[in-house]
């Protein structure tokens, strides 16, 4: 086993929980519960738009050779996601102007060209950026980076390196420092932990980890499935999709998703527990987590199950979760 994935390993078998107190932990919660419903309620249109599977594997790869930790992956998509958005959102506005002035436009096909001649620089800013975040841990310097670019065929200076960061940074308002589907998942494993679930949060953790890598992976056909099951057509609306957009941005359902499906793969016998538990922690809907989570496993391991003693899938478990529920009110 080589270097990078025996630190890697190391890391995630060096994971706690249990170690924080219970007050801590109720105001992590609320916080990051907090966040993401002012994310959900900003989520605008082309929200989620950059977060394709060629874009995240590079960023996972990347992070992968500099021995990054899996937080910095995460993060560096969404610095990296949020960029793009806000340069998008730039051009529109620059076009919408130089229309109501009825001013000669912009080259837009030189203006493309030159921002993907520059998209990489940037990706890696990105993950060096993050990167800097998690400094108790590992820090890429300037020197890795350009030798990196260089390999690839980009030849760059120190000085464009660090505009390129500044470039980042200023179009984001300096606030990189984004949270990550990671950090609820981690957060409600403590929650949890505390509450008595039968599956180990630590168990739990590694196979979240896998899952996450994969939701980042097959985001669009992971969301567009789980947007043709919540409105039970196969061909949705424009409209239905620009509403959807607020659900890929909702952190805490992913994570509670995340958790749901990794308690089925481990132990399935007590999945129905652990949404019960989700479900009273966060308020999110027993049959919303059920099909996100049906989502993510149909993605994962597979729409058929075993024909010998398998247990219902979690999608068809709703409805008894959906009816103890009832009778107990």
């Amino acid at each position: 086993m080589d270097r990078p994935v025996r630190s890697r390993l190391a890391s995630l078998s060096d994971f706690q929980f249990g170690a924080v107190a219970t007050e801590t932990i109720e105001d992590a919660l609320l916080h990051l519960a907090q966040q993401n419903e002012q994310a959900v309620q900003e989520a605008a249109g082309r929200m989620g738009s950059f977060r394709e599977t060629r874009i995240v594997e590079f960023v996972f790869l990347l992070s992968e050779q500099w021995c990054l930790e899996k937080s910095v992956s995460y993060q560096a998509v969404e610095i990296l996601e949020r960029f793009m958005v806000k340069q998008a959102e730039n051009m529109h506005r620059q076009a919408m102007v130089q229309l109501s002035e009825k001013k000669e436009p912009q080259n837009w096909k030189a203006l493309k060209e030159q921002l993907s001649s520059k998209f990489v620089l940037r990706l890696v800013s990105c993950v060096q950026l993050a990167s800097k975040l998690s400094f108790h841990y590992k820090i890429i310097s300037n020197v890795t980076v350009l030798n990196f670019l260089q390999t690839l065929g980009y030849v760059h200076s120190k000085e464009e390196l660090l505009e390129s960061e500044l470039d980042v940074l200023k179009s984001l308002n300096f606030q990189i420092n984004l949270p990550t589907p990671l950090a609820y998942v981690e957060m409600l494993l403590e929650v949890l932990g505390y509450n008595g679930c039968l599956v180990p949060a630590t168990q739990l953790h590694a196979t979240c980890l896998t899952l996450l890598d994969l939701v980042y992976l097959l985001h669009e056909p992971i969301y567009e499935s789980l947007l043709r099951a919540s409105i039970e057509n196969s061909v949705p609306s424009q409209l239905q999709g620009e509403k959807f957009v607020s659900v890929k941005e909702d952190f805490m359902l992913l994570a509670v998703g995340i958790i749901a499906a990794s308690a089925f793969i481990q132990n399935h016998e007590c999945w129905s527990q652990v949404v019960g538990h989700l479900h009273s922690i966060t308020g999110i809907a027993l049959e919303s987590i059920a099909e996100l989570s049906y989502a993510i496993l149909t993605h994962s391991v597979g729409a058929n199950t075993p024909a010998r003693k398998q247990p219902a899938p979690p999608h068809l478990e709703a409805r008894a979760l959906r009816a103890a529920a009832a009778s107990n009110t």
